[in-house]
C-alpha cells in the first residue's frame, strides 16, 4: 500500500473526481453489468423527471435511494438494468414554450400551427439534460444516460397506445362530460391527482345572496353563501338538505325576511336599530351591517336581531321556486331556479343552503342531474371559455377571467339589493402544479379511466406491496385509494401522446389503434412519428363504405401522467419486444420516489397494472419526505435559504451529501431542514474518523515493511479468527453482526437504520479498537502480535468498506484502491465485488461485554468530571456491580487492564450482589396501569409499593408477576434504584454512576502512592502534544530530551527513574537526559511546562543522531 497524507490535507471532492476519471477509464458501470449479466434480474423502476429544470435536493434524495439499492443488489448477486428516463410531454413543456412565446389563448396556439407548436415542444425537452446527467454522476449515481427512455419517442408512445386499447377492450374507458379541476394558467383539465398537489392558504371574498321566494305571503328569501361569486351568473338551483330543519325569521330593525337552516341562524348578519345620535358617520366611511364582514363578531347575537315566525323540515322546501340572481340562464325557467335537496349539504359552514352552478361544481352537476335540471351526457352551456374567461353568454362581463370579475359581479349582486352578507373567508385552495395559478371546478368533455370499478382490485393489490416506511401504505395510500374517482386521462393540448380513437363522422363507428402496424395497415399510411401534427391528417375509410365517408382521430392527448403510468410496459417496449423479460418479472422489485407520489405515478402505476394484468406494479417502495430549506420552509432561490447542491458537492463532497440525507427523517417519509452545516459534521464526524483509522493502519503496515525489508501481507481471515487476543476477537464478531445487520435491513430496504449502525460501527473502530491497540499495532508488543493487530484492522476496514460501498461509493473507492494493493486476485473495482458474507460465529457476549465496558468508562468519567478528577490523575480503585457472572468475568479478566489503562485507575473489583452497593424500591406506573385497572388501582399500587428487594429481584429476572390477580410486566412497574455508601463514606470519597443495567464505585480518596504515576502520565501527555505541535507523524523516529528546571532535581528524577518502564512503553523509546544532547542536534520542537505537580521542565525533539547516548537516570 502507498503513502497517504494527513486526513487534514485529504480534500474528498477532489479525491471524488479522480475516483469520476477512474470510473470512466475502466467504463465502471458497464463492466458492473457485465459480470453480472447472466446473474437474476432486479427490476428496478425509475420515475422519469420533466428535463424542463434542473434538478433539486429532492432528485438528489431519490436518486441516492434509487442507487444505495442498486449497487446493493448489484453485490449481492442480481443483474440491474438502470436507464434514466425523460417525461417529455405535457403541461410543463408546453407551460414553458407558452411562456417563451407569450401565448396566453389557446387560439394563439392554433393560429400558430399545431406543427410548429410542437416542434417548438421538441425542442425545449432535452435542453437540460447535460446538466442533469453531470449533477446525477457527480453525485456518485450509476445510471445510463445514452440508452435512456424518453416519452416522445415512438417505441414508448406505441405501448403507451396498446395500454389503452387493452384497457379500451376490457371495457375500462370511457367518454363522460364531468367536472374536473380546470387551469387556466395551462388551458386543460387536471386529474384529481394533480389537484391535490398545491395547495396554498387564499383569502375569497365571502358572500351571502338572497334569493326571493316565488308566491311567498311575507315575502321570504332563501340566503345561500358562496365564496365563489363568479359563479352565480350560472346558478340554476338551490339545494337544501332534507334532513336539516329550516327557519323562516324576520329582522327586528329592517323587516327583510330569511330562510336558512335553524343550526346556521346565528351567521346571519347582525343589525342594531337606527340611533338618533347627532353624530352620523360619513357616507364614505359608513359600512352597512347587512353587508358585515364574515366572522364578525358583535354584542347582538342573531337571536337578538332576528324573530322566528316558522320552522319547518328541509324536505317541504323541495319544489319551492325562487327569481333568478341574474338573466342569462332564462330558457331553463321551467326545469331550474327551484329547490332540490341533498345530503352534500352539511351544517358546518355557510346558511344550509347551497347555491348550484351545475357546470363549476362536481356536486352541483351531479344534484342537477338528478333532479332533471340538467340531462347527462347532454351537453351543457359552459359559459366560460378555456381561457377561464367568460364567454358572451354572460353579456356583462362577457371576456373578463373568471376570478378577476368577482368584486364587479359582487357590486352587481348588492346593487340589485340582493346582498346580504360581505367579507372574506381565508382558507386552503388548490393551485394549477405548473403555472401556479389557481384552478376552477369547470364541466368538460373527457376520456376516462373506470378506477372506481377496480377499487377492491385496487385495495387487495396494495396489500401485496411492501413499503417504507410501512404507515404510507396503510394510511396515505390506503386512503387515497378508499376515495377513488375515475381518472381523467386526456388532455385538449398539443405536446403528447395523441389518444389513438379514430371515429366516424356521425360517430357511429370507433376504432381504437393498438399499434403502428395497424395503423398503417388500416390507412395506408406511412407512420414515422406519432405526435399530432405527424398523424392528424390520416384518415380511415369507413368499414360501411365510401358513402360514410371517413373516420378521423379525435383532438386529444394523453394527460402525461397516463404516459408516465406506462412506464413498466413502455421503457422496454412491451409488448412488440422484451416480451420473456417484462412477463418472468413483473411487477417490478423496486420503486422510490417522494411521498407526492402516492398520490401520482404511484397510484397511476397501480392504477394500470391492475386494469392491465390485476396486480400491482412494484413490490417494494422506499417513500421519502420532503426536503425543506434552513428556516423549515419551501426551498425558494427568492429566499436563499438553501446552498445549491453542486457548492455543497464541491466543499463537502458527495459521499458525505450522500450520508447526510440518509441518515434523515426524509427517508422514512418525514422533513428535513436542510443545513449545509450538517454535511460539514458526515465529514468531520465519520468520514474522516474512519480516513484516520485507515491512514493509521497504512502508517504501520509501512513501518513493518521498512522494519522487515518485506511488503505487508495481511493474514488468512482464517487465521484472524484464532487471535487470543479480546479485542480482535471483539472486532471480528463485531463486523460479523455489521454485516448481518446491513444485510438484514438492506433486504428490508430499511435505508434509515442501516446508516445510524454504520456510523456507530465506525465510532467503536476507532474510539475502541484503534485507541485501545495502538500499542500493538505500532509494533510494542511482539512483531507477531502486530501482524496480528494489523491484519485484522485490514479486513475490518475492507469489510467495511464493502458494505458502504452503495452508501458511499467514492471514498470506499479511495480506500479499496490502495487497499487491494497487497491482495492478490482483488476485484479491479470495489463495486465489482460481492457484499460480504458472514464468516464464523459471532460472540455475542464478548460484544454485550465490550459494549458494557465502553458504559463502564463513560460513567467512571461521569463521575471524574463531577469531582473535578481529570484523567491524568490517578486513582485507587472502582468497583463494578453487574448481577450477569459472565460479564464480570470478562470486565475483571480479559477487559481489566483496557479498562484501568484507559481510567488511570490502580484497581478494579467486580461484585454480583447488586443490594450491597444499591437499593431497589417498586413503583407503580400510574400511566400505564390507571386505566386498564380501574377501581382496582389503589389495593395494586399498594402491594405494588410493599414488594421487598427479593420480590423486586425475582420480578426482574422473570420480567412479569401477579399481583392481585392481575399480570403486570417490566412496563408496568418503575424500578426505582438508590445508591448506597459504605459506611462511614461520603460521596465525596466513594461516588457512584449507574445506567439502569451498571453500577460503577469509584474511590476518590487522596492516595500519596498515586502521585508519581500521575507526574509521569503528565510528561507523556506534554510529550505526545509537542509531537503533535511539531507536526510529526506517528510513524517519525525523534529522539526526546528532558531537563528538570528545579532546584531540586531529585524529586523529577526519582520519578523518572521509577516509571521508566511506563513512559518507554508508552512513547514508544527511552526518554534521554538533556545534558547528552549533541551540540549540533537539529531541534525540532522545545517547549518548557512549569506547575506540573509543583514541578517545572522542558523538552526538546530532536532529529535522532548516530551516536550512543546516556539514558536518563
Amino acid at each position: 500500500m502507498e503513502e497517504v497524507c494527513e486526513g487534514k490535507d485529504f480534500s474528498f471532492p477532489s479525491q471524488e473526481e479522480k475516483i469520476l476519471s477512474f470510473w470512466s477509464k475502466i467504463d465502471a458501470f458497464k463492466g458492473q453489468l457485465d459480470r453480472t449479466q447472466n446473474m437474476p434480474e432486479f427490476i428496478f423502476y425509475d420515475g422519469p423527471p420533466f428535463a424542463t429544470g434542473l434538478p433539486h435536493y429532492g432528485h438528489i434524495l431519490t436518486g441516492t435511494e434509487k442507487d444505495i439499492v442498486t449497487r446493493y443488489k448489484s453485490m449481492r448477486g442480481y443483474h440491474v438494468v438502470r436507464r434514466f428516463g425523460w417525461d417529455c410531454h405535457g403541461l410543463p413543456v408546453e407551460h414553458e414554450i407558452d411562456k417563451k412565446l407569450g401565448i396566453k389563448r389557446r387560439d394563439q396556439n392554433l393560429d400558430m400551427g399545431i406543427d410548429k407548436y410542437n416542434e417548438e415542444c421538441r425542442s425545449v425537452v432535452t435542453q437540460y439534460v447535460e446538466e442533469w446527467e453531470k449533477i446525477v454522476t457527480r453525485t456518485g449515481r450509476w445510471v445510463d444516460f445514452k440508452n435512456d427512455y424518453k416519452t416522445m419517442d415512438l417505441k414508448y408512445m406505441e405501448s403507451v397506445w396498446w395500454v389503452f386499447a387493452q384497457l379500451y377492450q376490457k371495457n375500462l374507458t370511457y367518454k363522460g362530460f364531468k367536472v374536473m379541476p380546470y387551469s387556466t394558467g395551462c388551458k386543460t383539465l387536471l386529474s384529481n391527482s394533480e389537484a391535490v398537489q398545491n395547495y396554498k392558504t387564499v383569502s375569497d371574498p365571502d358572500i351571502m345572496v338572497a334569493f326571493p321566494i316565488v308566491g311567498d305571503p311575507d315575502n321570504a328569501a332563501f340566503v345561500a353563501w358562496t365564496t365563489t361569486p363568479w359563479t352565480l351568473p350560472s346558478n340554476l338551483a338551490l339545494c337544501v338538505n332534507a334532513n336539516f330543519v329550516y327557519v323562516k325569521v324576520r329582522n327586528k330593525y329592517s323587516g327583510k325576511i330569511y330562510v336558512v337552516a335553524e343550526s346556521r341562524l346565528s351567521e346571519l348578519p347582525t343589525e342594531k336599530p337606527k340611533s338618533n345620535s347627532a353624530y352620523r358617520p360619513s357616507d364614505d366611511s359608513k359600512k352597512s351591517k347587512s353587508e358585515g364582514t364574515s366572522g364578525e363578531k358583535t354584542k347582538d347575537s342573531a337571536a337578538d336581531s332576528f324573530e322566528v315566525l316558522e320552522k319547518f323540515s328541509g324536505v317541504s322546501l323541495v319544489g319551492l321556486k325562487y327569481e333568478p340572481l341574474f338573466n342569462y340562464f332564462l330558457e331553463f325557467s321551467d326545469v331550474a331556479f327551484r329547490v332540490i335537496a341533498d345530503n352534500y349539504v352539511k351544517d358546518d359552514s355557510g346558511t344550509g343552503i347551497v347555491h348550484c352552478a351545475p357546470a363549476f361544481g362536481e356536486d352541483d352537476y351531479r344534484v342537477c342531474i338528478a333532479n332533471q335540471i340538467i340531462i347527462e351526457d347532454e351537453k351543457l352551456i359552459v359559459a366560460v371559455d378555456d381561457d377561464g374567461c367568460f364567454t358572451e353568454k354572460i353579456s356583462d362581463f362577457s371576456g373578463r377571467y373568471v376570478k378577476g370579475a368577482d368584486k364587479d359581479i359582487i357590486e352587481a349582486v348588492k346593487a340589485k339589493g340582493r346582498l346580504v352578507k360581505h367579507g372574506t373567508f381565508t382558507h386552503d385552495y388548490p393551485f394549477c402544479w405548473r403555472s401556479d395559478t389557481p384552478l376552477i371546478y369547470r364541466a368538460l368533455p373527457s376520456w376516462f379511466v373506470k378506477v372506481t370499478k377496480l377499487k377492491e382490485q385496487l385495495l387487495d393489490n396494495n396489500k401485496q406491496t411492501y413499503w417504507v416506511p410501512e404507515h404510507v401504505k396503510n394510511k396515505r395510500f390506503h386512503n387515497w385509494l378508499e376515495i377513488v374517482k375515475d381518472w381523467a386521462i386526456s388532455r385538449t393540448r398539443f405536446w403528447g401522446t395523441p389518444i389513438p380513437v379514430w371515429v366516424s363522422e356521425d360517430g357511429e363507428e370507433e376504432i381504437v389503434m393498438d399499434s403502428v402496424e395497424k395503423l398503417e395497415r388500416l390507412s395506408g399510411a406511412k407512420v414515422f412519428d406519432l405526435h399530432r401534427h405527424n398523424i392528424d391528417h390520416i384518415t380511415i375509410p369507413s368499414a360501411r363504405g365510401p358513402e360514410f365517408g371517413v373516420l378521423r382521430r379525435i383532438d386529444d392527448v394523453f394527460d402525461c401522467w397516463f404516459e408516465s403510468a406506462s412506464m413498466p410496459y413502455a421503457y422496454i417496449h412491451y409488448p412488440f419486444e422484451n416480451i420473456e423479460l417484462f412477463e418472468k418479472n413483473f411487477p417490478g422489485h423496486f420503486v422510490a420516489e417522494g411521498i407526492d407520489q402516492t398520490r401520482g405515478w404511484f397510484y397511476n402505476l397501480m392504477v394500470l397494472s391492475t386494469a392491465l394484468f390485476g396486480k400491482p406494479a412494484f413490490r417494494n417502495v422506499i417513500c421519502n419526505g420532503l426536503v425543506l430549506g434552513e428556516d423549515g420552509k419551501k426551498m425558494s432561490k427568492r429566499l436563499k435559504n438553501y446552498p445549491s447542491s453542486m457548492e455543497v458537492i464541491h466543499d463537502y463532497g458527495a459521499d458525505a451529501l450522500r450520508l447526510y440525507l440518509t441518515n434523515s427523517p426524509v427517508v422514512r417519509a418525514g422533513t428535513l431542514n436542510f443545513k449545509k452545516e450538517g454535511v460539514f459534521r458526515v465529514v468531520k464526524d465519520v468520514l474522516l474518523p474512519l480516513y484516520n483509522a485507515y491512514r493509521f493502519l497504512v502508517q504501520n503496515a509501512k513501518r513493518l515493511e521498512y522494519e522487515d525489508s518485506a511488503p505487508f501481507v495481511p493474514s488468512a481471515i482464517t487465521v484472524l479468527q484464532k487471535s487470543s487476543n479480546v479485542l480482535d476477537q471483539w472486532i471480528n464478531s463485531a463486523t460479523q453482526s455489521l454485516v448481518h445487520f446491513v444485510q438484514e435491513e438492506m433486504d428490508a430496504y430499511r435505508l434509515y437504520t442501516v446508516v445510524p449502525y454504520l456510523l456507530k460501527f465506525i465510532d467503536n473502530l476507532t474510539n475502541i479498537y484503534v485507541r485501545f491497540n495502538r500499542k500493538r499495532l505500532k509494533g510494542r508488543t511482539g512483531e507477531e502480535d502486530c501482524r496480528m493487530a494489523l491484519s485484522t484492522l485490514y479486513n475490518v476496514i475492507l469489510t467495511l468498506c464493502k458494505v458502504m460501498a452503495p452508501f458511499t461509493p467514492f471514498f470506499t473507492e479511495v480506500l479499496y484502491q490502495n487497499m487491494r494493493k497487497v491482495s492478490d486476485g482483488a476485484e479491479e473495482s470495489i463495486h465489482y465485488c460481492s457484499f460480504p458474507q458472514e464468516e464464523g460465529k459471532r460472540g455475542e457476549r464478548i460484544e454485550e461485554s465490550v459494549t458494557r465496558m465502553m458504559k463502564i468508562i463513560d460513567l467512571t468519567r461521569n463521575i471524574r468530571e463531577r469531582h473535578n478528577k481529570p484523567l491524568k490523575t490517578p486513582l485507587r480503585e472502582m468497583v463494578v456491580v453487574h448481577p450477569d457472572e459472565d460479564f464480570l468475568v470478562d470486565i475483571a479478566g480479559k477487559l481489566r487492564e483496557y479498562v484501568l489503562e484507559e481510567l488511570n485507575i490502580r484497581s478494579l473489583v467486580t461484585c454480583k450482589d447488586t443490594l450491597k452497593y444499591a437499593s431497589v424500591r417498586a413503583e407503580p406506573d400510574f400511566s400505564a396501569l390507571g386505566k386498564r385497572l380501574g377501581k382496582s388501582m389503589g389495593a395494586v399500587a399498594k402491594e405494588i409499593k410493599a414488594m421487598s428487594q427479593e420480590d423486586i429481584l425475582a420480578f426482574e429476572k422473570a420480567g412479569e408477576v401477579t399481583i392481585a390477580s392481575h399480570c403486570l410486566k417490566l412496563t408496568d412497574i418503575k424500578l426505582v434504584r438508590e445508591v448506597k455508601h459504605p459506611d462511614g463514606m461520603t460521596d465525596k470519597e466513594m461516588d457512584a454512576a449507574g445506567d439502569g443495567d451498571v453500577l460503577v464505585f469509584l474511590d476518590l480518596r487522596p492516595d500519596e502512592s498515586l502521585f508519581e504515576a500521575g507526574v509521569a502520565r503528565e510528561v507523556v501527555n506534554r510529550i505526545q502534544k509537542s509531537r503533535k505541535k511539531a507536526g510529526l507523524e506517528p510513524t517519525d523516529m525523534v529522539e526526546v530530551y528532558f531537563e528538570s528546571l528545579d532546584e531540586d532535581k531529585s524529586a523529577i528524577q526519582h520519578v523518572l527513574n521509577s516509571q521508566e518502564n511506563y513512559i518507554r512503553d508508552a512513547i514508544g523509546f527511552p526518554l534521554l537526559s538533556s545534558d547528552s544532547m549533541p551540540v549540533h542536534a537539529v531541534v525540532l520542537c522545545e517547549e518548557i511546562f512549569r506547575g506540573i505537580y509543583s514541578m517545572s521542565f522542558k523538552i526538546s525533539l530532536v532529529r535522532p543522531a548516530l551516536v550512543f547516548n546516556k539514558i536518563c537516570r
